[in-house]
C-alpha cells in the first residue's frame, strides 16, 4: 500500500495528474490502468517493482480500452526522468513512514486515493467457488472489505475482477 501511495504522489509531482488507486496494486486514470505494482517477499525483505505507462507505445494496442498512459491523459509529452526521480523519492519517503511505524499515514493516504474501495462491484474465486459483492473500504491492516449479502468479507490476496 505504501508503494501505491508513493507512486501516485510521485506521478502527481512530476506531471500534475493524480491517478486513483485500485486495490491492491494498480493506478488508474479515466477508469483505465495506468500503472502496476508487484511486491514479493524475499527472505526478510520485500522487493517492489512497478511499471508506469508513459506513452501508448508502453502497451499493446489491443489493451487500449483497458489501459492508458500519462501522455494520453495529459495530452502532452512527459519528462520520463522526472517521473522516475519523483516516484523514487516518494518511495523513499513512504519507506521512511514504514520504518517509523507511521502506518496510519499510509492507510489514510491510500483511502483518500482509492475511490473504488467503496461501492464498487467485484468478483473473485475461492476454493468454494465464485464470490461477488460490493466494496466496503479498507481495514486497518490493508485488507479489502467486501459486503456479500449479510456479511463483510476480508480479501487479503488474490485476483479480483472489478465489474
Amino acid at each position: 500500500m505504501a508503494a501505491g501511495v508513493a507512486l501516485v504522489e510521485g506521478v502527481t509531482r512530476a506531471t500534475g495528474l493524480t491517478p486513483a488507486l485500485k486495490w491492491p496494486n494498480d493506478l488508474y486514470a479515466a477508469q483505465r490502468k495506468l500503472a502496476g505494482i508487484l511486491a514479493e517477499g524475499v527472505a526478510d525483505s520485500v522487493v517492489v517493482g512497478y511499471g508506469i505507462n508513459i506513452s501508448t507505445a508502453s502497451f499493446p494496442a489491443e489493451l487500449g480500452d483497458r489501459a492508458t498512459s500519462l501522455e494520453t491523459e495529459l495530452g502532452r509529452g512527459v519528462d520520463r526522468a522526472a517521473v522516475f526521480a519523483e516516484t523514487l523519492a516518494s518511495l523513499a519517503s513512504r519507506y521512511d513512514d514504514l520504518l517509523s511505524a507511521r502506518f496510519d499515514a499510509i492507510l489514510d493516504a491510500w483511502r483518500a486515493l482509492a475511490p473504488g474501495a467503496h461501492g464498487a462491484r467485484v468478483a473473485w474465486t475461492t476454493p468454494a467457488g465464485e464470490r461477488s459483492g460490493v466494496t466496503a473500504g479498507i481495514d486497518d491492516r490493508g485488507a479489502l472489505l467486501v459486503r456479500c449479502s449479510d456479511r463483510i468479507e476480508r480479501i487479503v490476496a488474490g485476483e479480483l475482477t472489478w465489474l
